[in-house]
């Protein structure tokens, strides 16, 4: 074998430094990357277009409205008790949650209040909204992260919940089970029961997924960190739910305006988290779920007996007026804004939903991150197509 000299050695060093001088001087041109527009239901969708600079993101833009329904026009043509259905469908995964601010919007226009029991069912059944709505989305956050066991934890012990609601309103997904003055029906036989024992497999959900994520190096690498929210900047995208909680914002709606529902009567508390990172998203929305447990149980508990409705004409007309009503969603703050001529129809509605305002911050949140943190933020702001186009 022919002995490698010194000058053959410094001759080749010499020109692997040439080419990366050459390498380092050429500018890179940038690059387009599509996100979507893709869905495996196809019942929404969003397109996320990020400009990039290498695996660095430069500029994202979500493009939505590949789904527009237009819910606050073809409510304009419906009878107050039609609504229900419509608005059932804007956020589908926390369908019963949807009915309740416009149903305590047109309570106010007609001056009519629920009986308590009602009111109490109404609390009772929004929360089991939330824990069905929140189980998804714990499980769901670690498949996008590449964990794939919590999410078949999540869609097995969701349907426990599900179960519970279907029995109770006869509707699985849309329950349309709200009623100007109060409720369709009364509790089934043995539901109360039945529900506590569910409530127990949610808290067990709960610790599972805390083992598997919070406690995986990985999980805490890929979210703690990325994504983060200053407490001003939430503020002013209107961020509401969970991920202003997340940024250290103290606001709840079920305990700061509890309109119309029975949080007043119960005992829970409000979590918040100071890093404004997808990790703490994540954590508050963990900890969200064992509250709204700890409020199911309560309900259970305490449950009022009564009528289920008040004294309420058969064919509604809402006096002329306008109401603003917003409740702490399992998104974060929806609310209904009518206005009402006297007829049998709304004049007009406007619908503030959690999930466009909460999705405004991507442009500002995305700048910045690499490619693989996109799928990240996006999956830790957590929001729903219904809700962005509605």
């Amino acid at each position: 074998m022919t002995a490698v000299t010194d000058r053959q050695k410094l001759s080749y060093i010499a020109s692997q430094a040439a080419d990366a001088r050459v390498n380092v001087e050429l500018e890179t041109e940038g690059m387009t990357l599509n996100i979507g527009p893709q869905h495996p239901a196809t019942h929404g969708t969003l397109r996320i277009v990020a400009q990039l600079d290498g695996e660095q993101v430069i500029r994202a833009e979500p493009m939505a409205g590949y789904m527009h329904r237009g819910y606050e026009k073809l409510s304009e043509v419906r009878t107050y008790p039609q609504i229900t259905t419509l608005v059932n469908r804007i956020d589908w995964l926390g369908s019963f949650a949807n009915e309740v601010p416009f149903i305590l919007a047109a309570e106010h226009l007609m001056e009519v209040e629920a009986p308590p029991r009602a009111t109490w069912i109404r609390t009772l059944l929004f929360e089991m909204s939330r824990v069905a709505h929140m189980i998804l989305f714990l499980g769901d956050m670690g498949v996008q992260l590449g964990a794939v066991t919590p999410v078949f934890f999540a869609f097995r012990d969701r349907e426990f919940v599900l179960d519970q609601i279907e029995k109770a309103t006869g509707g699985r997904f849309h329950p349309n089970f709200d009623r100007i003055g109060g409720l369709k029906d009364d509790l089934p036989k043995g539901w109360i029961e039945s529900t506590k024992d569910s409530m127990q497999t949610v808290l067990t959900f709960c610790d599972q997924i805390e083992d598997l994520l919070l406690g995986s190096e990985i999980f805490q690498s890929r979210t703690r960190g990325i994504g983060v929210i200053p407490k001003d900047v939430a503020m002013q995208y209107g961020l509401s739910g969970a991920n202003a909680r997340g940024s250290g914002i103290d606001w709840d709606l079920r305990r700061d305006n509890p309109v119309g529902l029975a949080y007043p009567d119960l005992d829970w508390k409000v979590w918040t988290h100071p890093d404004g990172d997808s990790f703490s998203r994540f954590w508050v929305r963990l900890q969200e779920t064992r509250e709204a447990v700890k409020m199911i149980e309560q309900l259970c508990d305490g449950m009022p007996s009564g009528p289920i409705m008040a004294k309420v004409p058969r064919i509604i007309k809402v006096p002329a007026g306008e109401a603003y009503v917003a409740t702490e969603n399992p998104l974060g703050e929806m609310g209904y804004y009518l206005v009402s001529q006297g007829g049998l129809t709304p004049f007009r509605l406007k619908i503030r939903s959690a999930s466009f305002n909460n999705v405004s911050i991507a442009p500002w949140l995305l700048r910045g991150v690499y490619v693989p943190d996109i799928i990240t933020i996006l999956g830790s702001l957590y929001f729903i197509l219904g809700d962005i186009d509605r």
